[in-house]
């Protein structure tokens, strides 16, 4: 079979209807081989003759959807000068729309020979033990679907695993439980947008492979930070098994819930691949150009400089990988219908040389797409390279996950000496983080708990981490868990303890909730989800990371439905631009004031006292300076928050009836949602360990 010339782009397998155009990119390359596998495996190799700027292509005429496909590459061998192609390693297609099969880890996908020397190539043919591309049908038919386009002030964000969400619902059909077709079941609809969810994030789902270690230790990589193929949708998470149904299924649950007015956010990994360090496996770049594709260290080309801390970082500043990742974050949101993107490691994709820069290729690209730059951008501002915690750095298109958000607030619940006024920085938009970039408060994506560390109830419930199962003897995972708990670690039967515990999981949410920016809640949290103290489950795909449905905590559910209706309701809590602590309304009463437990004022002497914990804080909704959807000038409520992090009960004098004569209690962490009421100038007792929130009436 000879090809026709075809085009150099789009790269990838492109159909047309009459025949698919194949087309890769390799500088190094001296052939590259075009491998057709029929259904039996029988594999038929066709040299495409055709390179155009180092994109080697061809067009077959007859061949469409469902045609298996892999590459292999002839080229320069010499791990020295950093270059590592072998063409009896079956590579997978970088632009591979989806893909059949997995990784089976062994001697033949490795393209050295590691029995005798890591420099010596392998001989070994690895197609049997290769996954396969697969060329897709692209159309499917998305009737009126429309993306929801919800504002950042508007968004609430839950984060969640497509499998570990669904794999234990009993509503859905044992079939789609773990899948596409799973999280857009109607049971699972119904409480998202029972709780106000926006947009859900989903950990990654583009295909991912397990390393090998987790493989010798019988676990797999449950999280997917590992991807191996940017443009295709993870194929176990399908329901069903035919080639190419992850692409149809991941479609058709964009549109179940873009019909719930939720929007899709993805958490992509650009900054590294699955093929690890130099002793990693040859699946796809690696063999295709290895120098293009991959950022090796300066010194010794032998080795991959590593900024993920997985093994390898890519070639940023390279023009093919940088339009790899454009290609691929268009192509999730014109053909997929992707509202958002939250990049994990975010400041390694900044990194051209050796430091962070905000001005970097990547950014500016992004910045003039006229695609990419009008979704949601959220960064995870860091990675573990020196200088890598960008918090507050990135440009003003950006949002980031708050670092200093989660660290604040936990410090605060937990009784941490000297952080009134970063919490109250936090509590309010973290403008000292935001606001020199002509960023606003929605630039803050606040979090208390995320698939990285403990779930709420296990941060409440542990003071050290017991990752035992991971296999690494406890060494994973952070030490450092900021945590609160009543000295007493795990399960116990102590109702007095155990009371605190679920006081100090309704302080932390009530907190995400009322706090200026968009709040991100951990799938479960709301329901007490626990993985036993296990603060890094990303192998543990069991009992122990998926949502335990039939355990659900009520209580603490309906307690969350309640906040997220306060905070829809009131965008006095949602604010679309940061305090001015200034007279802004009538009467000439700042939009917010911070008080002691006396109703006086704060001063710098109570901001700096180091043992001061309880304050209030008052949200003047007279004072709302931004405009309404159509124009019209907003008014909301005022609101008075009480906060005691402390061990002792506090007495609280309500202000001058100036701020308000009366008040009822409409949140009360302590008392669950009690309605007492208040004049000004009364005393109100606030419980150890809680908070209050009252509104004026």
């Amino acid at each position: 079979m000879q090809p026709w010339p075809g085009t150099p782009y789009p790269l990838g397998a492109t159909w047309d209807g009459a025949g698919t155009n194949f087309a890769l990119f390799s500088e190094v390359a001296e052939q590259v081989d075009l491998c057709l596998f029929g259904s039996d495996g029988a594999e038929t190799c066709i040299p495409l003759r055709e390179v155009d700027a180092f994109v080697w292509h061809g067009y077959l005429p007859g061949v469409g959807p469902g045609q298996r496909y892999g590459y292999r590459v002839r080229g320069t061998w010499d791990p020295i000068e950093g270059h590592r192609c072998n063409p009896v390693k079956l590579l997978l297609d970088p632009y591979g729309k989806a893909i059949e099969g997995q990784v089976r880890l062994g001697e033949a996908v490795f393209g050295e020979d590691r029995r005798f020397s890591r420099y010596r190539r392998s001989g070994l043919d690895s197609a049997p033990f290769m996954p396969v591309n697969v060329v897709i049908d692209p159309y499917f038919d998305w009737a009126d679907d429309r993306p929801p386009r919800t504002p950042y002030h508007e968004t609430v964000i839950y984060e969640a695993h497509v499998r570990g969400l669904t794999k234990l619902h009993p509503a859905l059909p044992e079939s789609e439980r773990g899948t596409y077709r799973g999280l857009s079941h109607p049971a699972v609809i119904e409480h998202l947008v029972g709780l106000g969810v926006t947009a859900i994030e989903l950990m990654p789902v583009h295909q991912f492979v397990s390393e090998s270690g987790l493989s010798e230790r019988g676990l797999s990589n449950y999280w997917g930070y590992n991807t191996i193929g940017f443009f295709a949708p993870h194929n176990a998470y399908a329901a069903a098994n035919q080639p190419g149904a992850q692409v149809v299924e991941f479609k058709a649950m964009v549109a179940g819930l873009h019909e719930a007015g939720i929007e899709v956010i993805l958490d992509v990994v650009y900054n590294h691949t699955a093929e690890g360090n130099h002793l990693g496996p040859t699946l796809s770049f690696r063999g295709i150009d290895n120098a293009a594709y991959y950022r090796l260290q300066d010194d010794d080309y032998r080795y991959y400089v590593d900024y993920a801390g997985t093994g390898n970082t890519l070639l940023m500043r390279h023009p093919h990988v940088l339009q790899m990742i454009m290609d691929s974050l268009r192509y999730w949101v014109t053909e997929m219908h992707v509202d958002g993107f939250r990049f994990d490691s975010a400041a390694a994709l900044a990194r051209e040389l050796q430091d962070v820069d905000r001005l970097s290729a990547f950014f500016d690209l992004v910045q003039q797409d006229p695609v990419v730059s009008q979704v949601k951008l959220i960064a995870e501002p860091w990675d573990v390279g020196m200088g890598g915690y960008q918090v507050g750095n990135f440009p003003p298109l950006w949002t980031e996950w708050n670092g200093k958000y989660r660290d604040t607030v936990r410090d605060f619940w937990r009784g941490e000496p000297g952080t009134l006024s970063e919490f109250a920085s936090r509590l309010t938009g973290s403008s000292d983080l935001y606001a020199t970039s002509g960023r606003r408060p929605v630039a803050s994506v606040n979090f208390v708990t995320c698939h990285d560390g403990f779930t709420l109830a296990d941060l409440v419930s542990y003071g050290r981490k017991h990752n035992q199962a991971n296999g690494e003897d406890n060494r994973d995972g952070s030490d450092d868990n900021r945590s609160w708990n009543c000295g007493v670690e795990g399960p116990t039967g102590d109702p007095a303890i155990r009371a605190l515990r679920a006081r100090q999981q309704r302080n932390f949410l009530a907190t995400l909730f009322c706090s200026q920016g968009v709040p991100v809640l951990l799938a479960g949290d709301e329901i007490g989800r626990t993985q036993h103290g296990n603060n890094n489950a990303y192998c543990q795909d069991n009992e122990t990371s998926w949502v335990d449905w039939e355990q659900a905590d009520s209580d603490l559910l309906e307690f969350v439905r309640a906040l997220s209706d306060l905070r829809r309701e009131h965008p006095v809590f949602r604010r679309r631009r940061f305090f001015r602590g200034q007279p802004t309304g009538r009467p000439e009463i700042p939009d917010i004031v911070w008080f002691t437990p006396s109703g006086s004022e704060m001063g710098n002497q109570e901001w700096s006292t180091p043992r001061a914990h309880a304050m209030a804080v008052f949200l003047n909704g007279d004072a709302l300076t931004e405009p309404g959807p159509r124009g019209e000038r907003l008014r909301d409520d005022s609101f008075l928050l009480l906060f005691n992090p402390g061990p002792d009960t506090v007495s609280f004098t309500m202000p001058e009836p100036s701020y308000g004569s009366a008040w009822e209690t409409v949140v009360d962490t302590a008392m669950g949602q009690r309605k007492d009421k208040v004049r000004a100038g009364q005393p109100i007792q606030l419980d150890p360990h809680s908070l209050c929130f009252l509104r004026r009436s």
